[in-house]
């Protein structure tokens, strides 16, 4: 009492945990954090203004105060106020690890693999004390009493369960006489369920190669697990269910069939004994000999036919020759006519292309002509120039370098001149 009068009401932030919302409408839960825990209470009339819904693992802060339970000598604390702060740790990791998992598809349908139609033996990997085992086991063997079950004990709660969980679910992959698995536990806190969420839990029920029932908690709690597996089943009653069929179910089924087969072997069996009947009936059994006079008279018939049918037929095939060779005599003459004229046609276009290629030699030969007529240095020459060289034909291009006395030829347009320099100025 004491430490109710001292403390007053104070502002107190962690994460609920073991969230129980009673018939009368108070909320019962341990508010935690990294290094401790409270039991607390928020009765109806103030968690009637709280605008969401409490749950495991939800980190809020709240106003309380600190009230001693008298039945059991134990503190606890009374809210009267509740805020949302964000989700908790533990809800911050299960988000983190689904998100990354769901991106490396191991939540993906097209992974999921089917539940046997009747499993032989069915491995149970959960705690051996546990309510779930004995849950499992009375509906499996209430289904179906001859089923096998293999239980492979393992912890589900406490630091390193998930490695135990693994190691068992790795193990029913081995012996290659199990056909469906059912993974899981009883319900609890979210820290009673956190060894499900574990990514080591969850990598072992992706790469089984045998169909695993995920069962953990009740309808409403959601574990990585879940996702991991082929199939999600909302309790282990459930998941008991899921993995065979009502023996019943199995008998019922096999008598239809057997009905039907029945039934199938009776129409059978009348319908050849009614063609039986009939054919026995048939005069090719009463009065064979009448069938072979029918077809004696008619291989006479065509015997007497063959004759004429055969001189028909080659008749035929002589029309027919006659028609093609002189359909193949007018496309032989046909086409002759039709070369012929394309050759003529050819020779006209190739004297008409040779005539104009003489026509354009001609003028290019003329241009060419010309051409060299204006390159000739007699031509210049005729033009009033000359050309003189010294009498080893050199051509003086200057004056530098001639001597008097020294003779030079002079070319013109009609002869040369020899003369000798008198003077050089």
């Amino acid at each position: 009492m004491v430490l109710e009068g001292a403390l007053g009401e104070l502002w107190v932030e962690g994460e609920l945990s073991r969230v129980v919302v009673h018939g009368s409408g108070h909320w019962y839960f341990t508010i935690k954090d990294e290094q401790a825990s409270v039991s607390c209470a928020m009765f109806s009339r103030d968690n009637a203004s709280v605008t969401f819904k409490p749950k495991d693992g939800l980190k809020v802060q709240m106003l309380a105060r600190p009230s001693l339970y008298e039945a059991n000598g134990r503190y606890q604390l009374i809210a009267s106020e509740m805020e949302e702060a964000g989700k908790g740790n533990l809800q911050e990791q299960f988000e983190k690890l689904k998100a990354k998992l769901a991106e490396e598809g191991l939540f993906d349908e097209a992974r999921k693999k089917p539940l046997p139609v009747l499993p032989r033996k069915i491995g149970v990997v959960t705690s051996p004390t546990g309510a779930a085992i004995r849950d499992i086991i009375n509906v499996l063997t209430r289904r179906f009493p001859n089923i096998g079950i293999l239980l492979i004990p393992a912890k589900v709660q406490g630091a390193g369960a998930e490695q135990g969980i693994a190691k068992a679910i790795d193990y029913l992959n081995t012996r290659g006489d199990i056909d469906v698995m059912i993974v899981g536990r009883g319900g609890g806190s979210i820290e009673d369920l956190w060894n499900f969420n574990e990514e080591v839990v969850a990598r072992a029920i992706a790469r089984s190669e045998i169909p695993v029932i995920s069962a953990v908690g009740h309808e409403i709690d959601f574990t990585i697990a879940d996702f991991a597996a082929d199939v999600r089943a909302p309790t282990p009653s459930a998941a008991a269910e899921l993995a065979v069929r009502e023996m019943g179910s199995f008998v019922a089924e096999i008598s239809l069939y057997e009905r039907r087969l029945n039934q199938s072997l009776k129409t059978l069996a009348q319908d050849f004994r009614l063609r039986l009947n009939r054919a026995a009936h048939s005069y090719v059994f009463r009065e064979p000999s009448v069938l072979v006079n029918r077809y004696r008279v008619m291989v006479n018939s065509l015997g007497a036919r063959l004759p004429q049918l055969l001189e028909m037929s080659a008749t035929d095939r002589r029309q027919r020759l006659e028609r093609s060779e002189t359909k193949m005599a007018h496309l032989l003459q046909s086409g002759v006519q039709q070369a012929h004229q394309h050759v003529d046609e050819l020779g006209m276009a190739m004297r008409h292309q040779m005539e104009r290629k003489t026509e354009s030699d001609r003028q290019t030969l003329q241009r060419l002509k010309s051409q060299l007529r204006m390159l000739n240095p007699l031509a210049v020459l005729g033009r009033g120039y000359s050309l003189t060289r010294r009498p080893d034909g050199t051509v003086v291009r200057s004056v530098a370098g001639l001597e008097k006395g020294e003779p030079i030829i002079t070319q013109l347009a009609d002869g040369k001149v020899v003369s000798n320099i008198s003077e050089i100025e």
